[in-house]
């Protein structure tokens, strides 16, 4: 039984397989043909299940298990912001430099230095037996400046809870440890060793 990660994304691909390793792990782009999937939820969720949906409808056999992740951060004195639109914060075509940049000053337009923040994962896993998603979440705070070189992203201004470095300042393994991603891959495990 192989996973089928609806991304191309040889980053995301490589930190899947590390942390589901007992499975064989592969991008979609190595068994179809790239094509555009359009991310028209309104939660982490049914982006999730969208992006799942789309990869698992095009497989020529129906014993693998696609799975996909939609993350990002969530700033409650914005309103949320930029929650969904993370990766696409300061524009369509914008870069992590970008998004991050255009955050920080969304803070400093507040007129703060530092405000709670969270990430959120939602997993989703589509396949034979059905569609099941699990979330997983890590809070903390979002400064109003960049901060070491680490990660990716917003990580170089997200504090998280009971740290006093950002996530760009911390090791992999630090966060490999809590990240909102490596829970929800927690979960997203127990679901996978109940499909075999």
């Amino acid at each position: 039984m192989r996973i089928i990660l609806a991304t191309s994304n040889q980053g995301k691909v490589k930190e899947f397989q590390s942390w589901i390793s007992a499975y064989e792990v592969v991008a979609y782009s190595d068994v179809m043909p790239s094509f555009e999937i359009e991310e028209t939820g309104l939660t982490f969720k049914e982006n999730a299940l969208i992006k799942a949906r789309a990869v698992y409808e095009k497989l020529d056999t129906k014993n693998d298990i696609v799975l996909s992740d939609d993350s990002g951060i969530s700033v409650p004195l914005l309103g949320g912001e930029p929650g969904i639109y993370s990766a696409r914060y300061a524009g369509i075509n914008a870069n992590a430099k970008e998004n991050l940049t255009k955050l920080i000053a969304a803070l400093k337009d507040k007129g703060v230095q530092k405000t709670p923040a969270f990430y959120t994962a939602a997993i989703a896993l589509v396949c034979a037996k059905g569609e099941f998603c699990v979330h997983g979440w890590m809070h903390g705070d979002a400064i109003a400046q960049e901060r070491g070189n680490n990660g990716f992203g917003y990580d170089p201004m997200f504090i998280p809870c009971g740290y006093d470095q950002t996530l760009g300042e911390l090791g992999e393994s630090v966060k490999k440890a809590f990240s909102h991603r490596a829970r929800a891959l927690e979960l997203a495990y127990i679901v996978l060793k109940s499909l075999k």
